[in-house]
């Protein structure tokens, strides 16, 4: 039996002239894919499209959050304790298409139709990729250009999913940036960070609480829009954007506190990856976006693990 294989894949948008960076939840019941929409890349303000669905294979549009002079991107969508729906997603500030500032940006929600206007958190210049929960408050790692070859991760914390106090610079080099951050049973800490200089592979930090002190592994892969879960029995597994003979593709890996393993490539090409991941009912759900069919399209698959 393979490691894992594609039991569905599904394209579930294309309406925009650029659909990207996607991210995954199911709660109470309901899925929901959040990702931008934009007239391309980067270069022009981007809005947060929310889907819905019951089953996980008919999806309507549900939102549409914008933010006028802003780009907004990477959506990640959550719940806090109370069971409100959350949306953290970057905010850049466009002035005559030229970049003049960056700030997280935050959006909630009682029905997954009606969002809050998006509103800042942290500082001018940090950009929060993804937060996770561990008992009453969420960490996430903030990564801050500070100069073209000073770029800096840093775990931050809030207690209130409002405010974010900085714990500590991680240290990564590498022009590190994209991070997502997640707990093993116990409360030990892994994290998958992007690097884009040096040899540009991937690193893994662990740390025990109070995740003052880290441990690094490179691994053998350069990723873009990190992604993974740990699994009830411990597990843990990946979907990245990952290289091969030189050209992107969407990867699930197989993933340890030291090491990233490829083993199933999703259909895909040219601009993509950015996915979303949710683990039910025994499948792996993944959500995320590709130009392998001609324009960028967000794609929803369905995979069995071993």
């Amino acid at each position: 039996m393979p490691v894992a294989e594609i039991v569905s894949l599904s394209m579930i948008w294309d309406r925009a002239r650029h659909n990207a960076f996607t991210d995954l939840a199911r709660v109470r019941g309901t899925w929901y894919c959040a990702f931008r929409e934009s007239e391309g890349h980067q270069g022009s303000a981007g809005r947060i499209r929310v889907l819905v669905s019951a089953d996980g294979a008919d999806w309507k549009s549900a939102a549409l959050i914008g933010l006028r002079g802003v780009d907004l991107r990477d959506p990640k969508i959550s719940t806090t304790p109370r069971g409100t729906l959350e949306l953290l997603m970057g905010g850049t500030v466009m002035r005559g298409g030229t970049v003049t500032g960056r700030r997280p940006r935050l959006s909630t929600s009682g029905d997954g139709i009606h969002w809050t206007a998006p509103a800042p958190v942290l500082e001018e210049g940090d950009w929060l990729w993804r937060t996770d929960r561990r008992g009453r408050a969420s960490y996430g790692i903030s990564y801050r250009i500070v100069s073209p070859v000073r770029w800096e991760v840093h775990l931050v914390e809030s207690t209130d999913w409002r405010t974010y106090r900085d714990i500590l610079d991680l240290g990564v080099p590498g022009r590190p940036n994209e991070a997502t951050l997640r707990f093993l049973p116990g409360g030990r800490s892994v994290a998958l960070v992007r690097r884009e200089a040096g040899n540009c592979h991937a690193w893994i930090g662990t740390s025990n609480p109070p995740y003052s002190r880290w441990r690094w592994a490179e691994t053998a892969e350069r990723v873009g829009g990190p992604n993974f879960l740990v699994l009830a029995d411990g597990t843990m597994w990946a979907a990245t954007r990952i290289w091969r003979q030189g050209a992107p593709i969407v990867s699930i890996c197989r993933m340890s506190e030291r090491d990233l393993v490829p083993v199933l490539g999703l259909p895909s090409g040219g601009d993509c990856g950015y996915p979303g991941m949710v683990h039910h009912l025994g499948m792996l759900w993944v959500s995320y976006y590709s130009e392998h069919e001609g324009s960028t399209r967000i794609y929803m698959a369905k995979i069995r693990l071993a």
